[in-house]
């Protein structure tokens, strides 16, 4: 059997079915000591990521959202077990990961990779673009030497590069280029879930559009399922069948796409998307200014993590904290307004 072969692609319905998720993670917290104490006197903890739980479905594209720091990318990080979780529960294809041990996560890792933001240095400036590639192949022994330079060839072709340039160093690409190559190499070992932290983020407004696309147009060749991590919003909806809006470490709002951009419920979403700029310059759109820092993960708030930049707070945010309410097929929010 050819070992690259690919599966028959299966692309994702407007409903999701039913069935268990490709990722499921259940209550995920992360903490970190830091290094100064914290209110109390004691050693601080920052809690980056606060109880969260979502699923994603084998074949959609589940956006990320939220500002720097509010714990996307550790969230992604720990679906991979590239970090521990302090507690909570991941499951993949419904086995739970927490329980594997290092020598079967790393096997089970052939299935599931990350493309990391900074394209400059996820490539080894001292390794021909061509190797960089076929390595991931030589760590999981997939397939001989001949069919994985054959493979590379084929991948370097398919994310818009030249065969030629397989002896190449890293230094000799653009930006746009080189998240290309970190693409390619990604898809290497045949995935199912690839993790996108932040990967055009980097990138010139000029070419993030090319490097979206590639991503939509390799999602449908190989029925891959993406974690996409970001904190622009017009990307995301362009990417993204879900969404998930993330502040301070907790999951406050999961909507489909369509449905959280035409109705948004909690107000750091509403402020979020009324800082996304509109097409028509004559269309009128109400800015909504957050007042204030954003908390101190080491020391947030009581109640509801928001409610000190929230404008429309009541006494009952600063105390109680706001439970998941469904408010739609398919969209929920953690405020106190709809509970």
């Amino acid at each position: 059997m050819n070992p690259f072969q690919w599966g028959e692609i299966s692309l994702l319905s407007t409903e999701l079915e039913h069935t268990e998720p490709l990722i499921r993670i259940e209550k995920l917290v992360k903490e970190f000591k830091a290094q100064s104490p914290g209110p109390d006197g004691q050693p601080g903890v920052v809690k980056a990521v606060n109880q969260i739980s979502l699923q994603i479905q084998k074949g959609e594209t589940y956006g990320l959202v939220g500002e720097s720091g509010c714990g996307k990318s550790t969230t992604g990080r720990m679906i991979l077990r590239l970090i521990e979780p302090t507690r909570g529960d991941i499951f993949y294809k419904g086995n739970k990961l927490n329980d594997l041990r290092e020598e079967d996560m790393r096997k089970m890792r052939q299935e599931m990779q990350i493309v990391f933001q900074d394209p400059y240095s996820s490539l080894n400036p001292r390794k021909r673009i061509g190797n960089a590639i076929q390595e991931p192949m030589s760590i999981f022994n997939v397939g001989h030497k001949k069919e994985r330079k054959e493979r590379v060839l084929e991948l370097l072709s398919k994310v818009g590069l030249h065969p030629e340039q397989y002896d190449r160093y890293p230094h000799e690409f653009s930006g746009g280029q080189r998240q290309r190559i970190v693409l390619a190499r990604a898809l290497a070992v045949n995935p199912q879930f690839i993790v996108c932290d932040e990967p055009v983020s980097a990138l010139d407004v000029s070419i993030q559009s090319q490097i979206i696309n590639l991503f939509l147009q390799l999602k449908k060749d190989y029925a891959l399922t993406y974690l996409f991590i970001a904190h622009d919003l017009s990307v995301v909806r362009h990417i993204s069948d879900r969404i998930g809006v993330m502040y301070l470490g907790n999951l406050v709002e999961e909507a489909e796409t369509d449905a959280l951009f035409a109705n948004p419920l909690h107000p750091y979403t509403k402020a979020l998307l009324s800082a996304v700029p509109v097409p028509n310059p004559e269309a009128k759109r109400e800015r909504i200014i957050l007042t204030g820092e954003t908390p101190s993960p080491l020391n947030p708030p009581q109640g509801c993590v928001f409610h000190t930049r929230c404008p429309a707070a009541k006494p009952t945010c600063s105390h109680a904290i706001p439970q998941a309410v469904r408010i739609a097929h398919n969209q929920w929010v953690s405020c106190h307004l709809y509970s």
